[in-house]
């Protein structure tokens, strides 16, 4: 239910951007920084929460999207996902006054935003992308805030992971459209349909290339230049793209992009 491989790649993705992108590739120091251990912790703890909260909201949809991965209401009681929800939330909000009072507004309005996405914004159009688009750059911006340096170069891999998980979210509601609109929801391909979905995904991504290309082609052409060809590829796939595996895939590759994306801090 708290999606290990995706908490892995949160975790990764933090340690990647303070060790390559502040650290110049010296890893000791992090590794031995406790308070970090911490952040990073606080970060995957909130997480956590936000997964278990959004399969708490989402019981009836995944029976129809996703029939096979539902635990709540058979595995698992409801007011056990609620208390296990309540409790990480405050052990990650706790972590996070522990470390500064900044790194715990954070996270406590990181917490709240996850609750607010899963009771009500990830069934209003857009509104829901752009909030998980939002934490996901929050989680760079955490480690910004916490060692105080570089910030443009975190900043523009904050923005990367924004876009990309923009774009995969839309996606994702593509891929989960039948559920979502049996209970109701109003997402993006629901309101507009999928083939106008599909240009608003094409012009985000065209904004995104050039967005990355503007902020970081005087650090290093060889990334932006990689994205623009990798975001082509995209666009094409999804006019093509007409069935729920279809989607799915496109998901998948979102997901392939971001990591290549923490991989590329390492030459950065």
């Amino acid at each position: 239910m708290i999606r290990g491989i995706n908490l892995l790649i949160v975790g990764l993705t933090q340690y990647f951007t303070a060790i390559f992108l502040l650290r110049n590739g010296d890893g000791s120091a992090v590794f031995l920084d406790v308070n970090f251990l911490l952040l990073v912790s606080s970060t995957v703890i909130i997480t956590s929460a936000g997964y278990l909260i959004n399969d708490y909201y989402d019981i009836k949809i995944d029976f129809v999207n996703r029939p096979d991965r539902v635990i709540v209401g058979k595995t698992l009681k409801r007011r056990w996902i609620i208390i296990s929800h309540t409790f990480l939330n405050i052990l990650g909000i706790a972590i996070g006054f522990w470390l500064s009072t900044t790194i715990g507004l954070i996270n406590f309005s990181a917490a709240f935003l996850l609750w607010l996405y899963s009771n009500q914004l990830k069934r209003l159009p857009l509104i829901g992308n752009l909030a998980i688009a939002l934490l996901t750059g929050t989680t760079l911006f955490l480690v910004g805030q916490y060692f105080q340096e570089r910030v443009y170069l975190v900043f523009c891999y904050a923005v990367f992971g924004a876009f990309i998980t923009l774009i995969r979210e839309i996606i994702k509601d593509m891929e989960d459209m039948k559920g979502d609109e049996k209970f109701g929801c109003r997402t993006l391909p629901i309101v507009i349909g999928t083939l106008r979905t599909k240009k608003v995904i094409s012009l985000i991504a065209v904004f995104f290339g050039l967005t990355v290309f503007l902020l970081m082609s005087h650090i290093n052409l060889i990334l932006p230049i990689t994205l623009s060809i990798v975001l082509i590829f995209l666009i094409f796939a999804l006019l093509q793209a007409d069935t729920k595996k279809g989607y799915h895939q496109l998901s998948t590759f979102c997901k392939w992009i971001m990591l290549a994306g923490i991989v590329s801090m390492i030459w950065i």
